[in-house]
């Protein structure tokens, strides 16, 4: 069971800052606007699901896309990295945040949002580029090696995947309750923890690519 309480734990904390789900529950609040709570907890379990599908099929498929394409891990590690940390730097310079609590009009029609579930709600404001890149690379590293450490690595991915779906459903069910607790100056120093922490794990992504790809030239020129 190591091997799944490893991947388990990398799965679940790669993928927080990533998707950020408190964070983005402050721009989910913004675009629906006020409303009853029934139409939030409708919104975030359709969302929550789809994402979990969504991810689910990056992690089975992640392997198979990227041999098809001919790109290698390392590649798909230094580039990804790098967008990832790009998502960090502008986060962490952008304005205040307080603006995300100002009084958002009200919502009566709800029939737009509901087709709006897969895009943008779900791709890209849940999971964005930078959450499929990591996908995409835990699926690779966790489909190394015997048979059953790759189950064991694959059902921890897995296991942690889902439980960033709940978490995006209770941000996003109580993005009303959980913001107006929040003060604004809070918000805007969470947010940037947040993004300091997505600009690190960007660049040690991006290292680990990098790392790999300048291996590779030491032992042609060797």
């Amino acid at each position: 069971m190591t091997e799944f309480a490893r991947f388990f734990g990398i799965s679940f904390t790669a993928l927080f800052p990533l998707v950020n789900p408190f964070g983005s529950a402050l721009v989910f609040l913004g675009m629906v606007g006020v409303t009853e709570a029934s139409v939030y907890k409708s919104l975030a379990r359709k969302i929550a699901i789809t994402t979990a599908v969504f991810l689910l099929i990056l992690d089975v498929a992640g392997s198979a896309v990227l041999k098809v394409f001919g790109i290698s891990l390392p590649v798909v590690q230094l580039s990804g990295g790098l967008v990832v940390a790009a998502m960090g730097w502008k986060l962490l310079n952008q304005k205040d945040a307080a603006e995300a609590h100002e009084p958002a009009p009200v919502l009566s029609d709800t029939s737009s949002l509901q087709r709006k579930i897969f895009y943008p709600l779900t791709f890209p404001l849940t999971a964005g580029p930078g959450t499929l890149v990591v996908t995409l690379t835990l699926s690779a590293h966790a489909s190394r090696g015997k048979l059953v450490h790759i189950v064991l690595a694959q059902a921890g991915v897995i296991a942690g995947m889902l439980l960033m779906c709940v978490v995006v459903f209770v941000a996003y069910a109580w993005a009303p309750r959980i913001t107006a607790k929040v003060s604004p100056s809070t918000v805007h120093g969470i947010l940037r923890v947040i993004a300091f922490v997505l600009l690190c794990i960007g660049v040690q992504i991006a290292w680990n690519g990098l790392s790999s790809l300048l291996s590779t030239v030491n032992l042609a020129s060797g």
